[in-house]
C-alpha cells in the first residue's frame, strides 16, 4: 500500500491536513474518557479546584510545548522572517508534559491541595497521544515527527523518496505496550497516589530520550537536542521520586 504524504481530506471544497483533525479528536476522546474515570472514582477536589488545575496544566503545556519546540532548532528561529509565527507553530509533547506538570504543581500549591492528581489522567493521556501520533505519521516528513534514513526492514518512504525510521509508529507501539504494563501494575499492586503517573513519565521520557537518536536533530548542548536535555532532567527527577515509593504486590 502506498500512502501519499501528507494525507489530507476535502472539507467544503478545501484540502485540510488530517493531522490536526486526529489531534482534536484525540483530545476530545481523552477528555471524555477522563470525565468518565473522574465520575467513577471519587475525587477530593471540588469542581472549581479541578478547573483550576486543568487551566494550570493547559497554560504550562502550551508554553512548554512551544518553548522546547522552538529550541529544537534555534538557528531556524533566529533566521525566521516571522519569529512569533515560528514560535507559535513549534510544538513538542515533551515540552508540553514537562511544563504542564509544573503548571499543575504550581496550581496545587496556590489552592492548597497536596494529594497527587496524576494517576487519573494517565490512560486518557496515553490514548490522546496514540491518536495524535497517527496524525503525525500520516503527515510524513512534512512535520518534525520522522526518523533518519535507515536500511532496516522498518524503513518507510514518508514522502521524500528516502527510506526512514517511522518513529511515530514506533511510539504508537511503545505506548500500547506501556498501557498494558501500567494496567498490570494498576491491578496487581497497591501503591500511593501518583505512583502510576510517575511510572508513565519515567517510561515515556526514557523512550523519547532514546528515540531522538534516530531522528534528525539540532544538538543544543553535549550533542543532545532540547528534547533530550529536557528528558534527562525529567528522568532524574522521577528516578528520585520513585526511589521513595515502595508498592506492594497483591497475591
Amino acid at each position: 500500500m502506498t500512502i501519499d504524504f501528507p494525507v489530507s481530506i476535502e472539507i467544503f471544497g478545501h484540502s485540510v491536513l488530517i493531522h490536526p483533525i486526529f489531534e482534536s479528536v484525540g483530545i476530545f476522546i481523552a477528555m471524555r474518557y477522563y470525565a468518565f474515570l473522574r465520575k467513577r472514582n471519587k475525587s477530593s477536589l471540588s469542581t472549581i479546584q479541578s478547573f483550576g488545575i486543568i487551566i494550570g496544566a493547559l497554560v504550562g503545556a502550551l508554553l512548554g510545548s512551544k518553548i522546547i519546540g522552538t529550541l529544537e532548532n534555534p538557528q531556524a528561529f533566529l533566521d525566521a522572517e516571522n519569529q512569533f509565527l515560528f514560535f507559535w507553530t513549534s510544538n513538542t509533547i515533551v515540552g508540553g508534559l514537562t511544563l504542564g506538570l509544573i503548571g499543575v504543581e504550581l496550581t496545587k500549591k496556590i489552592i492548597g491541595h497536596k494529594e497527587s492528581t496524576g494517576d487519573l489522567i494517565v490512560f486518557p493521556l496515553i490514548l490522546a497521544m496514540i491518536i495524535g501520533r497517527i496524525g503525525c505519521f500520516l503527515t510524513g516528513v512534512y512535520e518534525q515527527t520522522y526518523g533518519i534514513e535507515t536500511t532496516s526492514i522498518f524503513g518507510m518512504n514518508l514522502g521524500d523518496g528516502l527510506m526512514r525510521h517511522p518513529v511515530a509508529l514506533y511510539e504508537i507501539v511503545y505506548l500500547l505496550l506501556l498501557w498494558i504494563v501500567l494496567k498490570i501494575i494498576q491491578e496487581k499492586y497497591i501503591y500511593p497516589s501518583g505512583y502510576l503517573f510517575q511510572i508513565f513519565m519515567l517510561a515515556y521520557f526514557l523512550f523519547r530520550f532514546c528515540l531522538d537518536f534516530i531522528k534528525p536533530i539540532h544538538p543544543l548542548f553535549l550533542g543532545l537536542s532540547s528534547i533530550q536535555l529536557t528528558c534527562v532532567c525529567v528522568i532524574i527527577y522521577y528516578i528520585f521520586k520513585l526511589l521513595q515509593t515502595k508498592p506492594k504486590y497483591i497475591k
